[in-house]
């Protein structure tokens, strides 16, 4: 049986190595995050009345218009929900890992969890209370800062998306970072709009996200390049070879 070469056994190594080193560092090397954090504990007064104005002003928008309500909830809770998002990035764990693309899966995998559970544990270390407003239009438990929603949106789509692309024509590929960016931006929205979250929750959200992302990303690219394998482009996905016959070095036939 056909052994799997040192230096790949080595890559594989630093590949683990830098996944978790990239995971269990993201919320302290996010510095915008970081800033912001600063920025929410201390009460800084520009942003405290953002956060208010928005509140309000969305709110109000809110109460007078139900059926509007009714489609955010919708899209809240369900289209949108970090439930859903997650299931979906565990279905295409397991179509990677059935196509072989091992060391993908992790990635997507790992981006995932460790943006669950560094989210949770800000959130934990925070206890920022969500906004309390008159006849509220929904409810939701835990504390608020960052938005769980937010950061899970930013995970999951940028998993989609950096999975998928490859298998997208060129000329499709810019309405599908539309279409993430739009859902993300979206989920954004929904979660002021409905008054369960601040501005600036949402904001730290899609920013922790982005760091975790930034992070195993670039500890993916790294595996690359100690396996030999091209500079990918982050246009054309982590892995361009996931439409060839065996995407990674290691399922290759020999």
């Amino acid at each position: 049986m056909p052994t799997k070469p040192t230096s790949l056994r080595a890559s594989d190594r630093r590949f683990g190595v830098r996944l978790l080193a990239a995971a269990g560092v993201a919320a302290a090397a996010a510095v915008p995050f970081a800033l912001l954090l600063v920025l929410v504990e201390g009460r800084w007064r520009p942003l405290r009345d953002l956060d208010h104005d928005a509140a309000n002003g969305l709110h109000r928008v809110a109460v007078d218009h139900p059926a509007w309500t009714s489609t955010l909830r919708v899209l809240s809770d369900y289209v949108w929900d970090p439930l859903t998002l997650r299931v979906g990035v565990a279905l295409l764990t397991g179509w990677l890992l059935w196509r072989g693309a091992r060391r993908l899966a992790a990635w997507a995998a790992v981006t995932a969890v460790a943006g669950g559970l560094i989210g949770l544990g800000v959130k934990t270390l925070v206890e920022r209370a969500r906004p309390a407003l008159e006849d509220p239009v929904a409810h939701a438990p835990g504390y608020s800062f960052p938005s769980g929603h937010a950061m899970t949106a930013t995970t999951s789509f940028a998993v989609f998306l950096l999975v998928l692309l490859p298998l997208v024509p060129p000329r499709a590929r810019v309405a599908c970072w539309a279409v993430a960016v739009l859902s993300v931006l979206g989920v954004g929205f929904t979660r002021v709009a409905l008054g369960v979250h601040w501005f600036s929750d949402v904001l730290g959200g899609w920013l922790l996200g982005l760091a975790v992302v930034v992070l195993t990303g670039r500890a993916f690219e790294a595996w690359r390049s100690d396996a030999g394998m091209r500079p990918a482009h982050v246009g054309e996905g982590l892995e361009p070879e996931l439409t060839e016959p065996s995407p990674e070095p290691d399922t290759a036939p020999r």
